[in-house]
């Protein structure tokens, strides 16, 4: 495939498919030959046949007409896998469609398999049992992130235009950080989870990994809205994509914490790159810089992850503790501690500390719009894990515990997820040909201005779309 073509977003093929300039199946087969031999094992089930044989007759006036997605396989495809990325489950097939993937095939998006993830979406780095260790296309020795590691690494290594995430936790912002890509978090709710809805600890969102903002906020137009089986899903407020380059931001009060006050240890390198795309993004949107709120955001890394794990137990019900040789080690050290010792004590503290984080969140919001940190507190490392607890000679686990010390690696992005706002990652330039993303934080349902800095951000300082050796 010509590298002009790979690096298109999924709305600008679109256009070249209605101009008959290309064709979907053209391009379907492109994607698929790129797939098959791609080093990154970014897909684990594909529907090549299938995905053919829609391609033959696109309606071109949908959004997504005759676009390849991939689809991240904790989503559920009737007839699909539904392994959760766990040997336990390897054999296990999904017996309907998630609603906001219904809502991708009626506007024309074409399901061509699934992308990677970690186990049950537990960790940051995707390399699980099951499926082995999928790689960042930026270098292949280091992670593409997780939990939608898969969807990451298939959109920044030109295999497919865009591809589905979730984000409970970071797994959408922090891949899209790794990877050179956009992500955004949405509002809790925006987007419907049902059918049989997860509602478990109220942080989980769905959303995608894309190459522009336009792409994000058409996504959004798409797959946003009310759902009567997701109690908790948003009404629908639409027009993202319509609305760009309207939406007023200028003067909006912007704090930049670098280390979301005080909530991770980034290490310098990282700081250099975020300090210098916030000047960037302030300049271009006329923001208003001010002092950042003299707030701390309070540690919640093992209370998030035990809150997580109620629900990890109820998918798994009377098969653990038996298969727990077969779980990765991350997701059984959580869930044993969680079985043995998490009771109405550990509960009743989590719940104050959730309080306390939103407080913390809410008088942050109170004194400002938006926030710039850093989306990870480093760049990808090693593809197989294990998740670092040293930034800059500092070691962790001494310095927090050993909980705190590997909650590091998410500690940027999970309070946005316990607080319900909204959160951006943006490419923000390199460390030693690493990616490195921007997050930019905003109150609840303020996703049009995202987009907005977003798209102002984009047409300023625009960021390669792809890894340079994509396809790869």
């Amino acid at each position: 495939m010509d590298k002009s073509l790979i690096e298109k977003a999924a709305s600008e093929l679109v256009d070249e498919f209605r101009a008959k300039t290309l064709s979907p199946k053209e391009y379907l087969q492109e994607c698929i030959k790129n797939i098959e031999s791609s080093k990154l094992n970014a897909f684990c089930f594909t529907d090549f046949d299938k995905a053919l044989s829609q391609a033959e007759n696109v309606d071109l006036t949908k959004p997504f007409a005759g676009i390849p997605f991939g689809i991240k396989e904790l989503d559920h495809v009737k007839n699909w896998p539904y392994s959760e990325a766990s040997v336990v489950f390897k054999d296990r097939v999904s017996d309907f469609t998630s609603t906001y993937i219904k809502r991708l095939q009626t506007q024309g998006a074409i399901l061509l398999g699934q992308t990677t993830a970690s186990e049950f979406g537990g960790v940051n780095c995707t390399h699980t049992k099951l499926h082995g260790t999928t790689r960042n296309p930026w270098n292949v020795a280091k992670t593409p992130g997780g939990s939608s590691g898969g969807s990451a690494a298939a959109v920044s290594g030109g295999l497919v235009p865009i591809a589905t995430g979730g984000d409970g936790g970071g797994s959408i912002r922090i891949p899209a950080g790794f990877t050179n890509l956009v992500g955004l978090k949405v509002t809790y709710g925006r987007i419907p989870k049902g059918p049989h809805a997860d509602i478990g600890a109220l942080t989980a969102v769905m959303g995608c990994l894309s190459k522009t903002i336009r792409d994000t906020a058409r996504f959004l137009d798409v797959t946003s809205g009310f759902d009567i089986r997701d109690p908790l899903s948003l009404p629908k407020t639409g027009n993202y994509e319509a609305n760009l380059g309207k939406v007023n931001v200028k003067g909006l009060k912007v704090a930049v914490s670098l280390d979301l006050f005080g909530a991770a240890v980034v290490s310098q390198a990282t700081q250099n790159i975020i300090a210098s795309a916030a000047e960037n993004l302030i300049k271009a949107a006329e923001l208003k810089q001010v002092d950042p709120p003299k707030i701390r955001i309070p540690s919640v890394g093992m209370e998030w992850a035990a809150s997580n794990m109620a629900s990890l137990l109820a998918d798994l019900g009377d098969l653990y503790p038996g298969c727990e040789k077969d779980l990765t080690p991350e997701i059984m050290f959580g869930l044993n501690i969680a079985y043995h010792h998490y009771d109405l004590k550990w509960a009743a503290n989590g719940y104050l500390k959730r309080i306390e984080l939103n407080e913390a969140m809410a008088s942050i919001f109170e004194e400002v719009d938006l926030v710039i940190a850093a989306t990870n507190p480093d760049v990808a490392f090693q593809a197989e894990g294990p998740l670092p607890t040293v930034v800059d000679e500092i070691d962790l686990i001494k310095e927090r515990g050993m909980i705190e010390g590997t909650a590091n690696n998410g500690a940027l992005t999970i309070p946005s997820n316990i607080y319900g706002n909204p959160a951006i990652s943006l490419p923000a330039g390199f460390v030693d040909g690493l990616p490195v993303g921007m997050q930019i934080i905003a109150k609840h349902h303020e996703e049009p201005i995202l987009l907005e800095l977003g798209l102002l951000y984009e047409n300023s300082y625009p960021w390669p779309r792809c890894a340079p050796n994509a396809p790869c």
